[in-house]
């Protein structure tokens, strides 16, 4: 296995640097990154620091662009999608699952994402009953992405409640539900797997609505029984409603709520977090907590706007996640963002930093950091004690071409016309993607087609 590179440009934690030599151990660690090496480049094109992407349900790839129309009803919403959802998430079975997240992980690599946080909440058969194995369908996500060779971080989640005040869960999600207790005994089972398979586990208790207060503090002292220190992930303050009822039941603001009633620090990852006050950017970003961003998703839902000054004035950390998977695109999701930004502030360049007035280049490493202390890895980018994971960036694109190293990043992340202007991408010191093609391509891209025409089979009278 090649174990060092020298990259006549790379994207460091500091900034980008010249005839930079990396070289790792067997285990995919970096041991040495040093700049302004005399040796001749061995790679072609600048590379980057490979993107966590901290938000996934990897079965939701199946239905990208089945919901593009409106019902009955005389407006759409995040509502009426999750109705679809709904329907498409009970009819899955473990080898359409596999074969999907297989499919989209591969998808993930070629465009630059390197490791996956996966929100798992698929746990039970489609009438409720837990299978024989109670962690079959996490083997077939473990599966996918050991196959794939993107890193994970597994995040079970509990679900128990279809609303504030401990409402009983509606029928359309009777496959995701668990007890605490049920849900302690999976992260017990699933802790030495995913440690023998180099992924890290973690808890994501779906959301304030669907997790009962007793039950939240009940599953975080078992997880800390279990790994102290392992991430904690929750959807919250995603939709209007959400924060409506939330004050309706307890008189605070779902994430006012959280901070007052769970230890919330840089382990947890408040998942969108789109609409929160003043107060709420202040304190949630003085917790250490990550800021889990999915443009692409929460404009396809109509979720609303981050107001992402206002958490970079507190000091507050963010990556991004591709969550549903309208797009798979570290690249676009960064500029989603930004165009997202501009257009609420009427300004450009809204995410560069004044150490880093290249926007593209502030924001990818500003994604790595945030997507590293929500994966709960080593993944914080080209420096020593970090995993080698890194993608080179395709010098001949036509976008890219003559360019000078950060000049190329802007064009890939703004002007590459969604066409892949990435060449290659290492894991843990292995190359996963050459010429901008995983060795798995076509086997995956043909497996995850035969599972969704199957399920929408499924779905005709």
């Amino acid at each position: 296995m090649t174990q060092s590179l020298i990259a006549a440009h790379a994207l460091l934690p500091t900034g980008w640097a010249r005839n930079v030599r990396l070289a790792w151990n067997d285990q995919g660690r970096l041991t040495h990154v040093e700049p302004d090496t005399e040796a001749t480049p061995t790679t072609k094109g600048p590379l980057i620091p490979g993107t966590p992407n901290l938000h996934s349900h990897a079965f939701q790839r199946g239905i990208a662009g089945l919901t593009e129309f409106r019902g009955a009803e005389a407006s759409d919403s995040f509502w009426s999608w999750r109705t679809l959802m709904y329907r498409f998430a009970l009819r899955l079975d473990p080898a359409q699952l596999e074969a999907i997240a297989l499919g989209l992980y591969v998808e993930m690599l070629e465009a630059g994402y390197t490791s996956v946080c996966e929100f798992h909440y698929v746990h039970h058969q489609g009438d409720g009953r837990p299978y024989a194995d109670d962690a079959e369908l996490a083997h077939a996500l473990m599966r996918a992405a050991q196959r794939a060779g993107i890193g994970l971080t597994l995040l079970p989640v509990l679900y128990q409640t279809s609303g504030f005040g401990a409402k009983p869960p509606n029928e359309g999600q009777r496959r995701f539900i668990r007890s605490t207790d049920s849900m302690l005994r999976l992260l017990e089972k699933l802790k030495p797997l995913c440690d023998a398979q180099g992924a890290r586990l973690g808890l994501a208790p779906h959301s304030l609505r669907a997790v009962p207060p007793d039950a939240l503090r009940e599953a975080l002292a078992g997880l800390d029984a279990i790994d102290a220190g392992a991430p904690v992930h929750i959807h919250i303050a995603e939709q209007t409603q959400e924060v409506d009822d939330c004050i309706a039941w307890s008189g605070q603001r779902p994430v006012a709520w959280l901070l007052d009633h769970a230890p919330v620090d840089a382990r947890w990852c408040l998942v969108h977090a789109t609409h929160m006050d003043a107060d709420e950017y202040r304190r949630a970003a003085a917790s250490g907590a990550v800021a889990g961003l999915c443009p692409t998703t929460e404009a396809n839902l109509g979720d609303g706007l981050f107001d992402l000054p206002a958490w970079r004035a507190a000091d507050g950390v963010w990556g991004i996640g591709s969550d549903s998977h309208i797009c798979v695109s570290a690249a676009e999701e960064l500029l989603m963002l930004e165009y997202s930004q501009r257009l609420a502030t009427r300004r450009r360049n809204v995410a560069a930093e004044p150490s880093q007035p290249n926007v593209a280049t502030a924001m990818t490493l500003a994604a790595v950091q945030g997507g590293a202390r929500a994966s709960g890895r080593a993944l914080g980018g080209l420096a020593v004690g970090q995993q080698a994971d890194f993608s080179v960036l395709d010098a001949a694109h036509p976008a890219l071409a003559s360019l000078d190293a950060p000049t190329m990043l802007s064009s890939h992340v703004f002007a590459s016309h969604r066409s892949n202007a990435i060449d290659a991408v290492w894991v843990a010191g292995r190359p996963r993607v050459q010429a901008g093609r995983h060795p798995l391509h076509d086997s995956a891209t043909a497996g995850f087609v035969a599972a969704r025409r199957h399920l929408l089979q499924e779905d005709k009278p």
